[in-house]
């Protein structure tokens, strides 16, 4: 489609009014004198027809003035035609945002250089291409959905986000925003006009900011803190989400007045509490601290440590904003209600029981000085699974055995020396053996119990049963380094895995071979037995590449039915035996869904990994150009990609190989 045909619809059209007026004055005026001349028995007098030729002469005269004017106006139109193509071709071309015209079956008809480069496509390929092709295969829905609702007249314009593919595979998000043209007189829809904005980086930034975010809510209420900010601009105080469930209400629900948090004081604390507030914004300490209780909704006190710091002020010295952090210490007040009623014990013990207390609710054993156990509590006794009233004066080692996770070392749990009388040792990947040989993933703390005069009177031993977590955190490992359908890498972390071997191999000189796996007629498959025959299928290749190579090359799931594989055994030459012995077996996968048989091949692009071969994505790169070549050679064979001046390449059909 033209320049000029899309201007055209978008732009100025000469008037149809002008184009009738001029010939219908002009036939009237030329019938006029026929009709004076011509008509038999038609009798005029000089006068009469003199009038008449005059009148005729003038009516012409007129028409031919209209239709000069007429002409100037089509001339004038054309320029304008010219003047708007020129500006529109200038701003499509020159655009930073990305445009293009969508024809209504997908097909683009038209872009500029901004949205091309965006996909690292040239016009010409993009061009060729339908925007199914380019689209992310989770976002195609909604533009089928939007596609059908232009065409039915249901939305004239269109404004969303959505996810392209660019040229090497890789995703990137674009807010699209455009419209409908449609055909002037019958209001027909022709085609799309479409601006596409690169939002990749934005999409990145928010995704960032969402996981901090949840790191940090995670980290809040791990440690049972909340936190509150008042900004007078925006009209009052907000509480997080887990200060306000600490005293049972919802979330949002204490938002707003910044003095509603006075009327839950305790009485007899407002008076102090009102008295740090002060100091603080007098300028009189660095920052507001105070501990007091507040009413829960259900009407219990609950202790709180408030701390805080004015971040803003006006003019005047208003304060303007402040943030700070409500900490729960109900528990540490009980804690030192019952110490004052102990204060007559033993300054050692005071402070043991101090600790102990402080920790309870987890697994805790208290040493003396000689290491000879003085306490365990029951979360003890069930993770150690030994009984207190035996465990009691015996030394530590006879129910609590740490060894290191990695290393299998045991973990020492020795004396602080004189310079290191105040450490607190803390390990997250610590094994707790039990006598009956059992073991269990712990997070110990482990803290010195000193006296008044700083002698060193025993350890006080936290931990907690960490089995679940680690667990969970090496599922999480796992599952972000693996694809979740056939178990093989995925292809982030290959990526990462084929960058290190390229820098290794800058380092040592060594040499690997990249094989780009493409799976052959696979799309059959999928539509005549759906998704759940192709993840079936793809399950089966997966093992069949694994069980074809060694155990120490690696093999990865790129996405789709593309595989990777990378040779780190052996010379270049084991490259070709090794694809074509992929090929060999998923040629000869015995394959069925539903009592139909299905058969597959797989057509390979082969490249070194070495010093001088580029970047990992250049030899990907590479590979596929290669995969590219075999398929157009016939499928079903290996292509191995040339040197680094890519040249031809070379093909080597399976059938000749075998």
């Amino acid at each position: 489609m033209g320049w000029d045909r899309i201007v055209a619809r978008l732009g100025l059209r000469a008037p149809r009014a002008g184009k009738r007026a001029v010939p219908v004055l002009m036939t009237a005026g030329i019938a006029a004198v026929a009709a004076s001349i011509l008509t038999p028995g038609f009798q005029l007098s000089d006068e009469a027809l003199r009038a008449c030729l005059q009148l005729s002469i003038a009516v012409i005269g007129a028409s031919l003035f209209l239709f000069a004017l007429f002409i100037r106006r089509i001339a004038d139109d054309h320029r304008q035609i010219a003047e708007s193509e020129q500006r529109f071709r200038r701003a499509m071309e020159d655009s930073a945002i990305g445009v293009a015209i969508v024809g209504l079956d997908g097909r683009i008809v038209q872009t500029n250089p901004a949205f091309a480069a965006m996909l690292g496509y040239r016009r010409a390929e993009i061009e060729a291409m339908t925007f199914f092709q380019i689209t992310h295969p989770d976002d195609l829905q909604l533009g089928r959905e939007t596609m059908v609702a232009l065409r039915e007249g249901k939305i004239d314009s269109f404004h969303f986000e959505k996810r392209y593919l660019k040229k090497d595979g890789t995703p990137v998000w674009a807010q699209l925003a455009g419209s409908v043209i449609r055909e002037e007189e019958t209001g027909k829809p022709l085609y799309l006009v479409s601006q596409i904005e690169d939002i990749d980086a934005r999409k990145q930034a928010e995704a960032r900011i969402a996981e901090a975010e949840t790191r940090w809510n995670f980290a809040l209420t791990s440690a049972g803190q909340g936190v509150w900010s008042l900004d007078m601009r925006k009209g009052g105080t907000t509480y997080s989400e887990t200060w306000v469930r600490m005293l049972g209400y919802d979330d949002g629900e204490l938002d707003g007045d910044p003095d509603r948090w006075l009327t839950l004081i305790h009485p007899d604390d407002l008076k102090h509490v009102g008295e740090a507030e002060r100091a603080h914004l007098a300028g009189e300490t660095p920052f507001f601290e105070a501990e007091f209780r507040m009413r829960h909704k259900d009407g219990h006190w609950v202790w709180i440590l408030d701390r805080g710091k004015a971040i803003e002020r006006d003019g005047e010295g208003r304060l303007i904003r402040a943030i700070g952090s409500l900490t729960d210490i109900t528990q540490r007040k009980q804690a030192e209600e019952r110490l004052k009623v102990s204060a007559a014990m033993l300054a050692d013990e005071k402070e043991r029981l101090r600790v102990t207390l402080q920790s309870i609710g987890d697994a805790v054993i208290c040493t003396d000085a000689a290491n000879r156990i003085t306490f365990m509590n029951p979360v003890a006794e069930k993770l150690t699974g030994g009984a207190a009233a035996e465990a009691l004066g015996k030394a530590l080692g006879h129910v609590y055995w740490a060894v290191d996770e990695e290393t299998g070392q045991r973990i020492g749990l020795t004396p602080p020396s004189a310079s290191d009388r105040h450490y607190s040792d803390q390990n997250t990947r610590a094994v707790l053996v039990r006598r009956d040989d059992t073991r269990c993933s712990i997070r110990q703390v482990v803290s010195p119990i000193m006296n008044d005069r700083d002698e060193f009177c025993g350890l006080v031993i936290v931990f907690q049963d960490f089995t679940d977590a680690r667990a969970l955190q090496r599922q999480l490992a796992y599952a972000a380094a693996h694809d979740a359908l056939t178990g093989l890498a995925n292809r982030s972390s290959f990526i990462r895995t084929m960058e290190e071997l390229v820098d290794q191999c800058r380092l040592d000189g060594g040499e690997h071979q990249f094989l780009f796996v493409d799976l052959d007629h696979f799309k059959a498959v999928n539509d005549t037995g759906g998704h759940a025959a192709g993840d079936a299928l793809l399950k089966r290749v997966a093992d069949a590449i694994r069980n074809v190579l060694a155990p120490e090359d690696i093999v990865a799931r790129l996405g789709g039915d593309e595989f990777a594989v990378i040779l780190k055994s052996g010379a270049s030459a084991r490259g070709p035996v090794a694809a074509r012995s992929v090929i060999s077996a998923i040629r000869n996968l015995d394959f069925s869904w539903d009592g139909r048989p299905h058969s597959i091949g797989a057509s390979i692009g082969l490249a070194p990994i070495r010093a001088g071969c580029g970047e990992a994505d250049e030899i990907i790169a590479r590979a596929d150009a290669a995969c590219y070549a075999a398929k157009a050679a016939g499928r079903g064979c290996v292509s191995a990609a040339s040197d680094e001046d890519m040249g031809e390449d070379t093909v080597t059909p399976l059938a000749a190989a075998s």
